[in-house]
C-alpha cells in the first residue's frame, strides 16, 4: 500500500519571499538538469558543467540535505561516440545512443561526487515504475533507503527500452513525479534558459518573470521547441512546475549556472509556489501518474453528487461502461457532455458492472447478494480533476 503519513495542511506559501525561503530551507530537494546543460552534439559531455553541477550539490549535501538528481544527458552523450551529429529522430537510433551514453553519464557523475565522499546510485525508470501500484511502491522504497543511507540517486528514464507510445515524455515531468513519490520539500528545474517569460526570450518586449503565486493560472506563450540535444521547452516545465505545485512542492526554475544560488533560495530564477495544502499520495498517483483502463460515463446528478458533496459514486449514477478492468484498476470518470471528471480505483470489474448501472444499492443486494451494494468507487479512492481544492 501508498504510504499517506502527510499533513493535511502546510504552511502557507504565498509570497515569493517565503516560497524561496522555503526552497532555501528544504530537507529533501529534486534537481532536474536537462541535456542541454550538459551536453552538446559535437562535444558530447561537458565535464566543466559536470564538474560545476557537481560542486553545487555536493556542499548541499554535505550540509545535510537530501539531494534526488534527475539527469538528461543519457542520448547526448551516446551521440559523439556513435558518430551521430544531432539528436536521432527514430526510436532505435535514440535507443542505442540511451544504451552507451547512460554509462559514460553514471560514469562521470560516480567519480565527480568520490571526490567530495559522496556515493552516487543509478535509477532509471519506465512509465510502470510509476504508473502501476505494486511499482510505485517499489520505486518508492528504493529511492527511500537510497536517500536514508547518505547515497544521492541518480534518475532518469530507461530511453534504452523506451518506445514514443511508452515514456514520460521528457524528465520535466518526470522530476515532477519523482518529487511527489519521495515527497520532497522542493523542485528545482535547471535550464539554459534564466527564467520564465512574458513570451520567447528573444522577443522584443519579454520580460523575465520572477514569481508565479498560481500556475493554474498563468497565461504565457510557452510553445517552442527545446535545443538540439534535449526534448523538453519552457512548456514541459511550466507544466512540471504545475504537477509539482498541485502536491504542495515549491518550485524553482533557473538556469544551471545558478545551481547553488536557487538551492539557497536567491533571488534568481522564477519561483512558483505551491497549494495550500497537501494530497494524500494515492491521491497523486491516481491524478498524474496511474495509466487507466477503462471509462465510467455519469450522469448530471452524479456528477454533481461526486463534484459537489464528495461523494462516493453509486452504480445508479454510471450510464456506461467503456474498456477492460479487474477491481482495484484506475479508471476515468466521464461527465455526460464527455469531459473527465475524475479518477479512481473502481471496486468492480468490466464484466460486472454492465448489469448494474442505473440501479440503486438496496436493488443490487437483493439481485446480485451480499457486497454488491458497495460503491463503485469509494470517494476515498477517487481525484477530481480540473475542478478547485482536489
Amino acid at each position: 500500500m501508498m504510504t499517506d503519513q502527510v499533513p493535511s495542511v502546510v504552511p502557507a506559501l504565498d509570497t515569493e519571499e517565503s516560497v524561496r525561503a522555503a526552497i532555501g530551507s528544504a530537507r529533501r530537494i529534486v534537481v532536474k538538469i536537462g541535456s542541454s546543460s550538459l551536453s552538446s552534439a559535437r562535444r558530447g559531455l561537458d565535464d566543466a558543467r559536470l564538474a560545476a553541477l557537481v560542486a553545487a550539490l555536493a556542499d548541499v549535501h554535505d550540509a545535510g540535505r537530501d539531494i534526488v538528481l534527475i539527469s538528461s544527458g543519457a542520448i547526448a552523450a551516446g551521440l559523439k561516440p556513435l558518430g551521430l551529429t544531432r539528436r536521432p529522430r527514430d526510436v532505435a537510433h535514440q535507443q542505442a545512443a540511451a544504451a552507451v551514453g547512460q554509462g559514460l553519464l553514471i560514469e562521470r557523475y560516480t567519480e565527480m561526487f568520490a571526490h567530495r565522499d559522496i556515493r552516487v546510485g543509478q535509477v532509471l525508470l519506465t512509465p510502470d515504475d510509476v504508473a502501476v501500484r505494486d511499482n510505485y511502491h517499489n520505486a518508492l522504497r528504493a529511492l527511500g533507503t537510497l536517500l536514508r543511507m547518505g547515497v544521492l540517486p541518480v534518475v532518469n528514464e530507461n530511453d534504452t527500452v523506451a518506445t514514443q507510445e511508452i515514456r514520460f515524455g521528457d524528465n520535466d515531468r518526470l522530476a515532477a513525479l519523482v518529487a511527489q513519490l519521495v515527497r520532497a520539500d522542493a523542485l528545482v528545474i535547471l535550464s539554459d534558459v534564466d527564467a520564465l517569460y512574458t513570451s520567447h526570450p528573444d522577443d522584443p518586449g519579454a520580460q523575465a518573470i520572477s514569481f508565479v503565486p498560481d500556475v493554474d493560472e498563468l497565461r504565457v506563450d510557452t510553445h517552442r521547441i527545446g535545443s538540439a540535444v534535449g526534448t523538453g521547452g519552457m512548456n514541459t516545465k511550466v507544466q512540471a512546475a504545475q504537477l509539482a505545485a498541485s502536491a504542495g512542492i515549491p518550485v524553482m526554475l533557473a538556469r544551471a549556472n545558478a545551481v547553488l544560488d536557487a538551492l539557497h533560495g536567491a533571488p534568481v530564477g522564477t519561483a512558483f509556489a505551491p497549494v495550500d495544502h497537501a494530497r494524500p499520495r494515492r491521491l497523486l498517483w491516481l491524478a498524474y501518474a496511474s495509466r487507466v483502463k477503462g471509462c465510467l460515463k455519469l450522469d448530471a446528478g452524479a456528477v454533481r453528487a461526486l463534484t459537489n458533496r464528495k461523494a462516493s459514486l453509486l452504480a445508479a449514477g454510471v450510464t456506461d461502461v467503456r474498456g477492460h478492468f479487474v477491481a482495484g484498476d484506475p479508471v476515468e470518470v466521464e461527465g455526460p457532455e464527455g469531459d473527465i471528471v475524475a479518477r479512481g480505483l473502481v471496486n468492480y470489474s468490466s464484466d460486472e458492472l454492465p448489469s448494474m448501472l442505473g440501479k440503486n444499492s438496496a436493488d443490487l443486494s437483493v439481485e446480485m447478494g451480499e457486497g454488491f451494494d458497495r460503491a463503485v468507487v469509494h470517494r476515498d479512492m477517487l481525484v477530481l480533476m480540473n475542478h478547485p481544492g482536489v
